[in-house]
């Protein structure tokens, strides 16, 4: 079987019949290459033209083929860790409206589900950068072009799992948007501390939704995907 990078004066043998195709067909005596409707008994005069046709076919195929790769949409993930559930409703109305991936962050040791004994536990951790173990991991993390990162706001930054899933994760080269619910203190420093995680990557404006105004907060949500040209 001759291919089209071995093609030359001296492999293909003289008064062969030749056109051009992607797959030669070999019938035990000719090998054809079929361009449309055209073929060429080849000779050493010929093999100027016939290498010219391959070039042009070739180039063509390989353009349309990066012109397709061009134009598929981003693979997109969202990633979250939600406490009291508003982070959690947030990352389900971004996927819903984006038709991502979702990947929900969650420790080994869940958090207590007493608020004031929460609220305890978080401080110390931040305050001592603890990073909590994590029951799971994304598969396929260098399929995904556009990351989202969701956290409740602890301590006027993010919650100690979701800079767990940060480091363990590299978004070199990735999209990192971030949001966020709160009780009052809106994004803090919580955007700007995921920004120094993820030192590689491209950061897009966050969205910061009052976790009272979680369950409500879906035309605002699509108005920022679309502030992001993520959404039309």
């Amino acid at each position: 079987m001759i291919i089209f990078s071995q093609i030359s004066a001296t492999t293909v043998p003289d008064n062969a019949i030749i056109g051009i195709s992607n797959m030669p067909i070999d019938n035990g005596h000719t090998t054809f290459y079929h361009f449309g409707v055209l073929k060429f008994r080849h000779t050493a005069k010929m093999n100027r033209i016939l290498i010219a046709l391959i070039t042009v076919f070739m180039t063509n195929s390989i353009g349309a083929q990066a012109q397709e790769m061009a134009g598929k949409p981003p693979k997109i993930l969202v990633a979250y860790y939600s406490w009291g559930g508003n982070t959690r409703v947030v990352a389900r109305q971004i996927q819903s409206l984006t038709g991502s991936d979702i990947f929900e962050i969650k420790p080994t040791k869940p958090y207590p589900e007493d608020y004031n004994i929460c609220v305890k536990q978080a401080k110390k951790e931040i305050d001592d950068g603890y990073k909590p173990e994590l029951s799971g991991t994304v598969e396929n993390w260098s399929r995904y072009d556009i990351i989202f990162i969701g956290s409740p706001n602890w301590w006027s930054t993010m919650a100690p799992p979701v800079a767990t899933f940060l480091t363990s994760h590299d978004s070199s080269g990735k999209i990192v948007i971030p949001f966020c619910t709160h009780g009052g203190g809106r994004q803090a420093n919580l955007f700007k501390d995921i920004a120094k995680l993820c030192p590689n990557a491209t950061m897009k404006n966050g969205l910061v939704v009052s976790g009272n105004l979680a369950q409500r907060a879906k035309p605002d949500v699509a108005k920022w995907l679309r502030e992001l040209e993520i959404i039309k």
